[in-house]
């Protein structure tokens, strides 16, 4: 697919124009240019994944030769990949960039946030997300959710207002049209604004490949020790897995997400190489979430009731 651009190329007569990839990557750059201009204090949510990854790798771009304007911030559930958390921490001392960490162990600490039964961390991430953006007075927060994801994400514009409880209300969504973004917000609200919001997970993979992007080896298959629980085959570890009745056992599986432990899926896979991963995503006919996500399986609206609180 092709983008055609108002221009001709000079001395040929022929219309300029941009692939898809091409399209999407000046669609997102565009995008955190306007945040720049328009905010005073903007946030990339940054978690080594590979949304996050992308959305970095586009921010770079973005304000190359200079340093990206904006620091970075992970809510780390404690339950997190360590693979994951070591790519991230290698990230920003490549790039020189500040990362501001809000602990959900550290909540659980001081007795403001209590555990699961079932160990999942993922839906305790808000209100240490919430505290750390008003605190350090955040007023425009980017993160990597795409609208082929969940059913949630696909009713959010690219610039989504939260209120002074950071939360969300569909019916406060603004139009955008000729790609035009309205970030005004009063005292205390917050935008998150969203720069993949029209990309797939196919497009993600196929720019990671384009762009020779470095992703954590968990993205790939690898053997690892793992044990079924609702269809899917998670990591065993101090949340709470595996219990009685599961067997832990070695597989070849690869990682399409990452996040909490205790909810994350792998799924089987030999794919070693980007090319064999995007072969693979090209024929698959479930979403990511859909696969590999066990808290966006417990109802229809799971996601968008978590949006509603204050949750990516």
């Amino acid at each position: 697919m092709t983008t055609t651009v108002a221009a001709v190329s000079e001395g040929t007569g022929t219309p300029y124009t941009l692939s898809h990839l091409d399209a999407l990557e000046s669609e997102a750059v565009h995008i955190f240019r306007e945040v720049a201009g328009e905010f005073e204090r903007p946030v990339i949510l940054f978690s080594g994944g590979k949304d996050s990854i992308v959305m970095l790798h586009l921010a770079l771009k973005a304000f190359a030769p200079a340093a990206i304007p904006f620091s970075l911030l992970h809510v780390d559930t404690g339950h997190n990949f360590p693979e994951v958390l070591e790519y991230r921490d290698r990230t920003v001392a490549k790039h020189n960039l500040r990362l501001h960490v809000a602990s959900v162990q550290d909540y659980i600490d001081r007795g403001v946030l209590k555990e699961r039964p079932d160990g999942t961390r993922n839906p305790l991430q808000t209100v240490p997300l919430t505290e750390k953006i008003q605190s350090e007075k955040f007023d425009a927060v980017f993160g990597g959710g795409r609208r082929d994801e969940e059913k949630a994400r696909a009713k959010e514009r690219v610039f989504s207002l939260r209120d002074e409880f950071s939360q969300w209300d569909p019916r406060r969504q603004r139009p955008e049209l000729w790609q035009l973004y309205n970030g005004r917000h009063a005292p205390g609200e917050h935008v998150r604004v969203f720069p993949l919001s029209n990309w797939t997970e196919l497009d993600v993979w196929q720019y990671i490949a384009r762009e020779a992007i470095e992703l954590p080896e968990i993205y790939f298959a690898h053997e690892r020790d793992v044990f079924q629980r609702a269809g899917m085959w998670l990591t065993a570890g101090e949340w709470g897995g595996p219990k009685e009745g599961e067997t832990v056992e070695k597989r070849l599986i690869r990682y399409r997400t990452v996040g909490d432990m205790s909810c994350t899926g792998a799924v089987d896979s030999d794919a070693v190489t980007l090319e064999q991963v995007i072969t693979e995503i090209a024929a698959s006919r479930l979403t990511e979430r859909g696969a590999t996500r066990a808290d966006d399986k417990l109802s229809e609206a799971a996601m968008e009731d978590r949006k509603r609180e204050g949750y990516f």
